[in-house]
């Protein structure tokens, strides 16, 4: 298992990112929480978890060693495949998932694109009492930006916007739940945190 990666960003897109070691550029795919951390030209250091398939070779990447021990727990339960514990880390973090199963929030669950209702109760079903309680994961060492800056960071806007378009919403809806979330700040200062405003926005599009 190759559990990290430490190296050159060589590039970033919706779908992962090319995270150059030992001269060869590897595409790692990540949750658009875990892609707002990287940079072009920045070294970092991304937990993952390599998934082997017949026809395939695909290597996961996560903000944390406790994101990525999640992401290899949920394919555990029936019908969870890596895409879609990608996209239920794209919603929660390690340690909301924890508490919607926990407490058996199966309407919580089917705000993931792809989870019915059925399926959030399978999951909770399967995997009750196996993620731990909030709080016990351990988070280890995950993405870590390290000295070299040489670019500035993309507006959350456009992160937020290729997070959803990734998960499966039409960018009309994408558009629309960004603004929501933006007028909800009320003018505040700083850069908001694009994994925070994906979140907020996914919440939005799960009441419409």
């Amino acid at each position: 298992m190759i559990s990290h990666l430490a190296g050159t960003v060589s590039a970033v897109s919706p779908e992962g990112a090319v995270i150059e070691v030992g001269g060869v550029g590897l595409l790692v795919q990540c949750t658009p929480g875990t892609l707002a951390t990287l940079r072009p030209g920045e070294l970092a250091r991304v937990a993952t978890s390599l998934v082997v398939r017949e026809d395939a070779l695909t290597l996961f990447g996560f903000a944390t060693d406790d994101e990525r021990d999640v992401f290899v727990l949920l394919q555990t339960a029936s019908g969870v495949g890596p895409r879609l514990a990608l996209a239920m880390l794209a919603v929660f973090t390690p340690d909301g998932l924890r508490r919607a199963v926990a407490s058996e929030d199966v309407t919580a669950l089917t705000r993931v694109p792809g989870i019915g209702r059925k399926g959030a109760q399978r999951i909770v079903l399967e995997l009750a009492g196996r993620l731990g309680a909030p709080g016990t994961g351990s988070p280890g060492e995950g993405v870590a930006v390290l000295p070299s800056r040489l670019g500035g960071s993309a507006p959350w806007r456009e992160q937020v916007r290729a997070g959803l378009v990734n998960l499966g919403w039409q960018a009309r809806d994408a558009d629309e739940a960004i603004a929501a979330v933006e007028a909800d700040l009320g003018g505040a200062d700083g850069e908001p945190d694009a994994a925070t405003m994906l979140r907020a926005a996914l919440r939005k599009l799960s009441r419409t």
